[in-house]
């Protein structure tokens, strides 16, 4: 079996679901027209760009080139990983979450995975190197983005009682502990579901690509299987990393909670959007 080839016309009648999608949002006022095809577009410019530059790359095979594309993705999706949160740590310990969490996290998982289960020549050839890290990468970037949303969110609205536990004699990890099980569950429960309902429900992208290439489906699906590890294994590292790291600037040696870290101008915003909402709701 060969793989079929797309053609731009293909892609142009395969856009008209998305261009009835927004037609339909416009008829019936529900205003998701206009984020659909901002989108939309921004995929594909984004992804022929990608296509382009890696085709250059892999031509080039350079050791040095597959280093500095990781790279760019790496520090990408560490700036991603604060912006997402509505709430987030004062000055460069807002950055500094999120590059542990996203370097260390997908680093690891991927040389795991290359020395042991892919063994490319060499290992580091881009082949393999950039698809594996850019996966990873993006799943530790919402990993970690949920997480440390669930961080701040619950640590805001239970202030008093981390207050009270923490006055009573408790540790930090005492007092935390409930909020980093609960913050690290909320990074990598999308992770659990994909896996859950792989095979049975849905035919997961990655294997169903495959399939669409010419693949034979049962090493298609070992190669799912291999993916769904690596990816549960670096979405909770991540999600661990950037949890503990907010739980520790968040308190101090003296046992005490400092939301004072927490960027006060977001903060504001923050509280202002939830009392528009409230009165909102009132009305």
């Amino acid at each position: 079996m060969t793989p079929i080839l797309l053609t731009p016309l293909d892609l142009a009648i395969a856009s008209l679901l998305v261009l009835a999608s927004a037609g339909l949002s416009m008829l019936l006022t529900l205003g998701v027209h206009r984020p659909l095809l901002i989108a939309s577009t921004r995929m594909v410019v984004q992804l022929v760009l990608v296509g382009f530059v890696l085709r250059q790359i892999f031509a080039i095979s350079s050791g040095w080139l597959t280093a500095l594309a990781v790279g760019v993705m790496l520090a990408a999706a560490s700036r991603e990983v604060g912006a997402r949160s509505p709430r987030r740590l004062s000055g460069l310990w807002h950055y500094a979450v999120g590059t542990a969490s996203i370097v260390i996290a997908t680093v690891t998982v991927a040389v795991i995975a290359l020395t042991t289960a892919l063994r490319p020549t060499p290992w580091n050839d881009a082949h393999h190197v950039i698809p594996l890290v850019g996966i990873i990468v993006g799943n530790v970037m919402n990993a970690a983005s949920l997480a440390l949303n669930s961080v701040f969110s619950t640590v805001t609205r239970e202030r008093a009682a981390i207050d009270a536990r923490l006055a009573l004699g408790a540790t930090r990890a005492q007092a935390f502990e409930t909020i980093v099980r609960q913050a690290v569950m909320a990074g990598i429960i999308p992770t659990i579901n994909q896996m859950a309902a792989a095979g049975i429900i849905t035919l997961p992208g990655i294997m169903t690509g495959q399939v669409l290439a010419g693949m034979d489906p049962l090493e298609a699906a070992k190669y799912q299987i291999l993916l769904m590890f690596v990816l549960a294994g670096g979405g909770f590292l991540g999600s661990l990393i950037a949890v503990e790291i907010a739980v520790r600037r968040l308190s101090d040696k003296r046992q005490r909670l400092r939301l004072d870290r927490l960027d006060s101008k977001i903060e504001a915003r923050v509280a202002s959007r939830d009392a528009r909402i409230k009165k909102k709701g009132s009305e």
